[in-house]
């Protein structure tokens, strides 16, 4: 009798694979990189050759539109020409030292006049998370307090001062952490961590349940509060509407600073000069970084004169950086600020943004595994279930399939996660933003395609 055998599909190899000579390079360097590099370096593995706009192109001369903006740093995108021009000019020049230049002086005068009232003073350091402990070491000074409260999911940097207001699992097997650090619930509406109905009862909950905290947790030496306006490393997580200002109206009352880390929400990522400017709350210290220098490493700390003058925070070298504020990072600072206002990309970044958000809303009647679009300006998050009653976040075999599908059709993003982060450079025009839109859609598509999961 004759016999019938099912044959195993073929394997079709791998769906996105760098070409030669990123592959060579990634693997050379890998030799003595120590591991631990971001996720979409590691899974990409190319090598970037150069970037114009918000494209840049690998070692291979393959093209990618970047809606991802080195995590929100690449504001005015690659080779903007009047920040190449600003910063060549700076570099024959010079470049290091804590002196007075005409480029720093330039720049504190012009944050000056877009930063929220009354926030007028600014001293410059190196990474955001030194701008964090400075901001920290200036809430002590200010209130002679020491505890610090942030929230689940925030993130404000890796070094110790902080690490404990790190609402994740990403301390784990870090201890011991600092002490009188303290985390308390961020109102995420779409799944409130109190199981609140709705946007305005999460809020509510969310600060009745940080007064019983404090009240039972801390010594009463609360020093700051430390919140982002929009949860980036979270998936671009905006708050339930009306947190923010009870978090102002609760600082007053408890006679500490409330800090706003602005790292990657300021100089118009979300549509607005300032992440806080969405529900008009002035913090009393701002720190600022990422999209603020075009990609120069420098960042900030930003608060009243009254503030900024208290001591031991106030003290010759109190407050400075040996690399912050020098006359290249100026440069970068004083080019980025003049280029986002003359070429008016707070606006650019509300308007395409306000068009991205609806074309990839529109997805999820294609989609069911879209469970969540929401963002301000171009900080949009996207957030894939695998069911959406349950909102069990997609498995991440899947996800990183995504990932390499819209990296093969020529899109970067940070697709590779449950909780998509799209955050494209500042200058990204509308037909470009749209043809993301498409490269992702197509990509969702065919991931879909692969799971049998209907459309």
């Amino acid at each position: 009798m004759k016999t019938t055998t099912t044959k195993k599909p073929t394997s079709s190899g791998p769906i996105f694979q760098a070409g030669p000579k990123s592959r060579a390079l990634f693997l050379e360097e890998q030799n003595h990189l120590a591991p631990g590099l971001q996720s979409f370096a590691l899974f990409s593995q190319i090598a970037i050759k150069s970037g114009r706009g918000a494209t840049l192109r690998d070692e291979d001369d393959r093209e990618y539109l970047d809606f991802l903006a080195g995590i929100g740093v690449a504001s005015l995108g690659y080779s903007h020409p009047e920040y190449v021009r600003v910063l060549s000019e700076q570099l024959s020049r010079i470049t290091v030292g804590s002196f007075t230049s005409a480029r720093r002086s330039s720049w504190v005068n012009r944050l000056a006049s877009v930063a929220p009232k009354g926030l007028d003073r600014v001293m410059l350091y190196s990474s955001g998370a030194e701008a964090v402990e400075a901001a920290v070491r200036l809430a002590k000074s200010r209130t002679k307090k020491f505890e610090l409260l942030g929230f689940w999911n925030g993130f404000h940097g890796k070094t110790g001062g902080v690490l404990g207001v790190l609402g994740d699992s990403f301390k784990h097997e870090l201890g011991p952490l600092m002490p009188g650090l303290f985390s308390a619930p961020y109102p995420d509406s779409y799944r409130c961590p109190l199981k609140a109905q709705g946007e305005h009862d999460c809020a509510a909950h969310c600060l009745e349940f940080l007064r019983d905290l404090i009240r039972r947790t801390t010594t009463g030496a609360l020093c700051g509060i430390i919140v982002e306006p929009v949860q980036g490393t979270a998936g671009n997580v905006i708050p339930a509407p009306g947190f923010l200002k009870g978090l102002r109206e609760l600082s007053r009352e408890l006679g500490c600073m409330l800090i706003c880390d602005e790292m990657i929400t300021g100089f118009g990522r979300t549509g607005r000069m300032w992440g806080c400017d969405h529900e008009g709350v002035v913090p009393d210290i701002m720190t600022i970084g990422k999209g603020m220098a075009g990609g120069f490493p420098v960042a900030g700390v930003v608060s009243t004169t009254e503030i900024a003058s208290s001591k031991p925070w106030a003290n010759p070298s109190g407050s400075s950086s040996s690399y912050g504020g020098n006359p290249f990072a100026s440069a970068a600072c004083d080019a980025t600020l003049s280029i986002i206002l003359e070429e008016k990309l707070v606006e650019n970044s509300a308007r395409v943004g306000a068009a991205l958000l609806k074309r990839l809303s529109a997805m999820q009647d294609r989609f069911p595994w879209i469970g969540r679009v929401q963002g301000r300006g171009l900080m949009i998050g996207v957030d894939l279930v695998s069911d959406r009653k349950t909102k069990k976040p997609l498995a991440g075999n899947i996800t990183r399939e995504l990932f390499d599908e819209a990296l093969k059709r020529g899109l970067l993003s940070m697709c590779y996660n449950s909780n998509i982060r799209i955050n494209p450079p500042l200058v990204i025009t509308m037909e470009e933003a749209m043809r993301g839109a498409d490269i992702f859609e197509e990509s969702l598509a065919a991931t879909a395609k692969r799971h049998n999961h209907g459309t």
